[in-house]
């Protein structure tokens, strides 16, 4: 694990249209960490994560992210943070009326880059590292899910960022797909990109080992291990004719003593 200081906030508290979302947010992610959101829908982990590129606001507490005090930060100081955050949507969001190649020529041109020889190597750098070099002149309609969510990881992979935000990445993938996904984000943080992902998917949580933050009653509480989650709910899902747990929090579980 690195040990440079990528976020920092202390004494948060974070509203959406006024509505007290989360408070006294208190959070220290470091580089190369791979870092779990878990939680039911609603119960803040977008939020905090939109905050982190000053979609959310945050006016209460002291928040740093990058090197920006994002309670000061200035509305022309955003586009350079949001450039070393690489965002990573569940539902793709690509634009459809353009192929691979121009969906991610588009991110960069808009970004600031001009030299069309630096703008082909970035982009097959990604296509490469996302095992998608073959498509690039593939519609978005003419791809599979999964392969649609490896452009998207591509796409936020060209500017180099220092965090990836992947914000339900698997959720509207079949579960094989998911781990293929999953596989990626995690060697994208072997490399030393710090990962923090939301999801309320506890087989990840078992499958890749990263630190655990829990979302519930407005609180974020970091958990050392998921013994301490004692109620899931275990859905049968068939796959390949094989019956695979599939494990979820359910919505009346237990608070998590924290730590």
């Amino acid at each position: 694990m690195g040990s440079k200081l990528l976020i920092k906030y202390k004494n948060v508290n974070i509203y959406q249209q006024q509505l007290l979302v989360l408070k006294n947010v208190q959070l220290e992610i470091h580089a190369g960490e791979f870092i779990f959101f878990l939680g039911k829908v609603g119960s803040g982990k977008t939020s905090l994560m939109k905050s982190f590129y000053c979609e959310v606001p945050v006016n209460e507490g002291s928040a740093g992210v990058l090197g920006y005090d994002l309670t000061s930060v200035s509305e022309n100081e955003i586009p350079f943070l949001r450039r070393k955050i690489g965002i990573v949507f569940q539902d793709f969001q690509l634009l459809t009326d353009r192929s691979v190649y121009d969906n991610l020529e588009f991110v960069l041109k808009a970004t600031g880059w001009q030299d069309i020889e630096s703008i082909d190597e970035q982009i097959e750098g990604v296509l490469n590292q996302v095992g998608m070099f073959d498509k690039s002149h593939k519609m978005p309609h003419q791809l599979s899910g999964g392969e649609q969510q490896r452009i998207v990881i591509a796409r936020a992979l060209l500017n180099s960022p220092e965090i990836i935000i992947a914000d339900e990445p698997t959720g509207n993938l079949d579960l094989e797909t998911g781990r293929e996904i999953l596989d990626l984000l995690y060697n994208i943080r072997k490399s030393g990109t710090t990962v923090i992902m939301a999801t309320h998917n506890l087989n990840w949580l078992e499958l890749y080992k990263g630190r655990i933050f829990r979302f519930e009653n407005e609180n974020v509480i970091e958990i050392q291990n998921l013994s301490t989650i004692e109620t899931v709910t275990v859905k049968e899902i068939v796959e390949n004719d094989e019956i695979v747990e599939f494990r979820e929090i359910e919505e009346s579980d237990p608070e998590v003593k924290g730590v």
